[in-house]
């Protein structure tokens, strides 16, 4: 059997930018090696070239983090060593779960109480657990692991007990999300020896059927419909990844829609607010990659501005709002019942668990956006000013699948 490399999302942080789509997925040449960092989480093989889930960024130094406002800023969880990665809140907001590899080379799940600092680790096997989501109810654990070979889709009870596993088969099966019932589970298949990723929906038991409703990654079932949210790759020009969402009509994939799009920055790893009316998703811009024109606009000079940044954005794709502002790695956002935006941030030394406020920018301006996206201004990285649409926010985007 055929066995993909895959570099997953959460342990990408800082080489990571989703350049390249899968019809032509490319994996940057390695920096030199880091003794107190873990090896990036990957499907182990002898025999195939290493398939990036997003691309690399060849030889690029991250900038220091510009801090925003510390009084919004609040930090949930605190590995010195590793990575925590792929959070997700539960319904009642109480709890946040999490891949990490605090203990080990290979990144288990966690869950530790949303204001608290004790962790219980939920998985521990020689393989890769990453990805999780929650169940509408908060009983059971959809996620995506390694260990029967090939990356597969796996459910758990809340308490890390009776794995089951819900996918198999030669190809890669990765990010699941839950129906709003809680009975259908979809997800991200890559096929031996295909090049695009596939979007495929399956009853949330083992050996449900399958239904595939079209090509995109990392889909998230709507809390509130049969909308499905994830993002996909224009098939011309940059590639960069952009926002879309689909429609289940009688079953039935109908209506894609294209939410956010840049043909300079990506827009990636979506998710939905609570209401469903809002949309949470990482920017990544050009400038991460040597030699061409940076966030500010300077052709082959090293990025002054951002990296990679949290948006929000309405569903009828107005309202775009930038959420974080540094240079660092801001990443995989997810909306908490708290009224706080959950993401993944390095801006303490190691990527850790944070959140910001969803009534305020990191400026305490919310109708001052970086104009990602705006074709008319994105090559100068200007501000401009945009009126309200109500209290989502932004995104934009890099190379597509």
């Amino acid at each position: 059997m055929r066995h993909h490399h895959l570099r997953l999302a959460a342990f990408m942080i800082v080489t990571t930018a989703f350049i390249a789509a899968p019809a032509c997925i490319m994996t940057a040449p390695s920096g030199p090696a880091v003794e107190s960092q873990p090896a990036p989480a990957r499907l182990a093989s002898t025999d195939a070239e290493p398939i990036s889930l997003f691309g690399d960024l060849p030889g690029h130094a991250l900038d220091d983090y510009r801090s925003v406002p510390s009084i919004a800023l609040r930090q949930h969880t605190f590995t010195a060593e590793g990575a925590d990665s792929d959070p997700d809140i539960d319904p009642t907001g109480r709890f946040i779960l999490y891949a990490s590899t605090r203990h080990s080379l290979h990144p288990d799940l966690y869950l530790q109480a949303t204001d608290g600092v004790a962790v219980t680790q939920l998985t521990s096997d020689a393989a890769s657990d990453v990805q999780p989501a929650l169940s509408p109810d908060g009983k059971r654990i959809a996620f995506a692991s390694d260990r029967a070979g090939d990356w597969d889709i796996w459910v758990i009870n809340i308490d890390g007990t009776q794995a089951v596993q819900m996918t198999s088969g030669p190809g890669d099966d990765v990010h699941p999300s839950w129906s709003p019932d809680g009975q259908r589970l979809v997800y991200s298949t890559l096929p031996p020896g295909g090049g695009q990723w596939e979007l495929w929906i399956a009853g949330a038991v083992a050996g449900g059927a399958r239904q595939f409703i079209g090509h995109g990654l990392f889909p998230e079932w709507s809390p509130a419909g049969d909308t499905i949210l994830f993002q996909r790759a224009r098939e011309r020009g940059s590639r960069w990844f952009s926002i879309w969402t689909l429609t289940l009509v009688e079953g039935e994939p109908r209506y894609p829609t294209e939410i956010a799009a840049s043909s300079k920055f990506a827009m990636i790893a979506p998710t939905w607010s609570a209401d469903g009316t809002a949309i949470a998703f990482t920017s990544v811009g050009a400038a991460a990659v040597e030699g061409v024109i940076a966030l500010d606009g300077v052709e082959g000079q090293p990025a002054t501005s951002a990296v990679s940044d949290i948006w929000v954005v309405q569903l009828d794709g107005r309202g775009r709002r930038q959420m974080s502002d540094g240079r660092g790695t801001n990443q995989s956002p997810v909306f908490g019942s708290d009224g706080r935006l959950y993401f993944i941030s390095d801006r303490a030394g190691t990527p850790n668990v944070w959140s910001l406020p969803l009534t305020e920018s990191p400026t305490g301006d919310s109708a001052r956006l970086t104009a990602f996206g705006e074709e008319d201004h994105a090559e100068k990285g200007e501000v401009i000013e945009t009126p309200h649409h109500g209290s989502a926010p932004s995104s934009s985007g890099a190379h597509g699948e």
